[in-house]
C-alpha cells in the first residue's frame, strides 16, 4: 500500500481541506490562494469546494474535474508536521 495515499478529505471553512493518509499523517491544507485558473477557480463556490471526494486511487477530487495529487499534497503536510499550511 502506497503510503501516500489519501483515505480521507474533508473541506472545512476558508478553502481548506483537512486530510489523512494511509500511513496516519494528518494535517489541514489551505487551498485558497490555490484556487484559480479553468479548472480550480469554480472551486471558490463553497457548495463545490465541499464536495470533495477521495477516488479508489487515493486522489482528492472534486466533481468538476478537478484534483490534487496525493504525492504533493502528502510532502506538504509533512513539510508541516501535520500543521495548517498556506
Amino acid at each position: 500500500m502506497n503510503h501516500k495515499r489519501v483515505k480521507l478529505a474533508r473541506a472545512i471553512s476558508g478553502y481548506r481541506l483537512e486530510v489523512e493518509f494511509a500511513d496516519g499523517l494528518r494535517g489541514d491544507l489551505d487551498l485558497a490562494s490555490r484556487l484559480f485558473g479553468e479548472v480550480f477557480e469554480p472551486l471558490r463556490d463553497e457548495k463545490l469546494f465541499a464536495q470533495v471526494y477521495v477516488d479508489e486511487f487515493g486522489v482528492v477530487c472534486w466533481p468538476n474535474g478537478a484534483d490534487l495529487a496525493p504525492d504533493a499534497l502528502y510532502d506538504r503536510v509533512a513539510a508541516g508536521r501535520g500543521k495548517t499550511l498556506t
